[in-house]
């Protein structure tokens, strides 16, 4: 920052002009600058379910209680139990929301990606993150701090509608969860992930479905409530009923149909 020019400096008058100067270039650049992020964040904001609908005012309002937080692959974000302060829009990368029982196992309960909001629930209940926000890869997110953003929507109604919207598909996709890990075989359930997972992330060519699955087999058997071993098997049925190829970490549909009725979903 600046130092004023002193007033009782001979060369005060001369400092002056330059002082003013650099000030002004200051604020200029800097204003600039956050002019820029807002634009940016709003950018990011448009494709979130939870703020659909909101003007480019309401919107901005957003946008100015946001912060960016970066962070790298394995990183965590929040552990379970940690005070809610707020939460995340992801804006790139992807994260896992994973608890670990007391025998130390993990159960991944969800996979969040890009334009996803996460830790919403966190506004309610007893204040404090039900699970870890553990990154699978590189990336960013917008945080956003719990009293400000209360104090939108105690001002907009349209974030209350929104918000209760976003909680009743969290809510709908873990009753759906439990109702595949319920009555779901191993397969079917891996064939449901793989569509949710292609409907996200995936290109497509010449009639096969191109996708990479982007988290550890282990990480993948605990989401869908299995071991690693079931996992590999149910893996290679698929493969050797010409439905899927793998390698590696590349899957390959060669037959989204079948793979859609074997997951009971209709195309």
């Amino acid at each position: 920052m600046f130092v004023r020019p002193n007033p009782n400096s001979a060369l005060h008058f001369r400092e002056q002009p330059l002082y003013y100067c650099l000030l002004g270039n200051y604020f200029r650049r800097n204003g600039a600058e956050a002019v820029d992020q807002n634009i940016e964040y709003m950018k990011i904001l448009k494709k979130s379910l939870l703020f659909s609908g909101l003007n480019e005012e309401h919107l901005s309002e957003v946008a100015a209680i946001a912060a960016k937080k970066t962070f790298a692959r394995g990183e965590s974000l929040f552990t379970e139990g940690e005070k809610a302060n707020g939460f995340y829009l992801l804006a790139s990368g992807s994260i896992k929301l994973c608890k670990i029982s007391p025998d130390g196992k993990e159960k991944v309960l969800h996979f969040v990606y890009p334009s996803e909001t996460f830790a919403e629930a966190a506004f309610f209940g007893d204040g404090a993150y039900p699970a870890e926000a553990r990154a699978l890869e590189k990336g960013e997110a917008l945080f956003f701090p719990r009293e400000a953003f209360m104090g939108l929507l105690e001002r907009n109604p349209r974030f209350s509608l929104n918000l209760i919207v976003s909680l009743s598909m969290l809510l709908r996709r873990f009753a759906r969860q439990i109702e595949e890990l319920s009555f779901a075989e191993v397969p079917a359930r891996l064939a449901a992930y793989l569509i949710e997972l292609a409907d996200k992330k995936s290109t497509t060519f010449q009639g096969k479905t191109y996708l990479d699955l982007d988290m550890k087999k282990g990480e993948l058997a605990s989401h869908i409530g299995t071991v690693s071993e079931t996992l590999s098997r149910s893996l290679k049925k698929l493969k050797n009923d010409g439905i899927i190829e793998v390698d590696g970490s590349r899957v390959v549909i060669h037959n989204m149909d079948r793979l859609r009725q074997l997951a009971g979903k209709q195309g």
